[in-house]
């Protein structure tokens, strides 16, 4: 069965050239011209990917980003004109999962969609191997992409499940920023080290203060870590 995309772009030279390579790609491709068509046929079509502008009718694409993230965890990547740093972490830090800024190269597109497809992809490759963490009142569960939080589930996209697991699966261990971005994101990701840094954020928005045993640590001049109390 073939991956379902979600294009959600008013200028349509640019969404016919991105449906385009999607189906060549073996995406299945709907389209919305708008950001509230956009909302609508996220939560109708159940989309694997969502292509997402910002600049949109009726409801701009962060407003669609937040609207998405309430019911799912679809891999989001926005496109956008602005290439200010501030927009571009805007967008991270309302849930997409990666930006890129026009004019943009269609390879280099595609090895992102890629890169968040694989992310995405639920689990890992060796079926046999439980990616599961357990420490006072957390369970990070990297099989299922869950996370408990005094007992509790937690909405968590993909990539902060897989930052929070890799810090805390080398408890105390001591991370740069850009060893991060390669060991989590991935040698073909363009994003910078602030791309970190949001996701962190949003990390200790769902963690800060449940637990005396543990927290994600800075280091300053240096990165995080995930540190355990001894």
């Amino acid at each position: 069965m073939s991956n379902k995309a979600l294009i959600v772009e008013d200028d349509i030279n640019i969404a016919d050239l991105l449906r385009l390579y999607l189906e060549k790609d073996g995406f299945e491709v709907y389209r919305a011209v708008d950001g509230g068509e956009g909302v609508r046929l996220a939560r109708e079509k159940e989309p694997d990917l969502v292509l997402l502008d910002i600049m949109l009718p009726v409801m701009d694409g962060w407003a669609v980003c937040r609207e998405i993230r309430k019911t799912s965890q679809v891999p989001i990547i926005m496109l956008t004109a602005k290439g200010e740093t501030s927009d571009k972490i805007s967008g991270l830090d309302m849930g997409a999962d990666d930006y890129v800024t026009k004019p943009f190269e269609i390879g280099e597109l595609l090895s992102r969609i890629h890169a968040v497809m694989r992310r995405s992809g639920g689990g890992t490759e060796e079926g046999s191997s439980v990616k599961k963490l357990v420490f006072d009142k957390l369970v990070i569960n990297l099989d299922s992409y869950e996370l408990l939080v005094d007992g509790k589930k937690i909405d968590t996209p993909p990539k902060e499940m897989e930052l929070l697991y890799h810090l805390a699966a080398s408890p105390n261990r001591v991370y740069t920023r850009n060893q991060l971005l390669d060991e989590v994101w991935g040698f073909d990701y363009f994003g910078d080290s602030r791309t970190v840094d949001v996701h962190i954020k949003r990390l200790r928005e769902k963690l800060e203060g449940v637990s005396e045993q543990w927290s994600l640590a800075t280091v300053w001049g240096v990165g995080y870590k995930f540190k355990l109390e001894e």
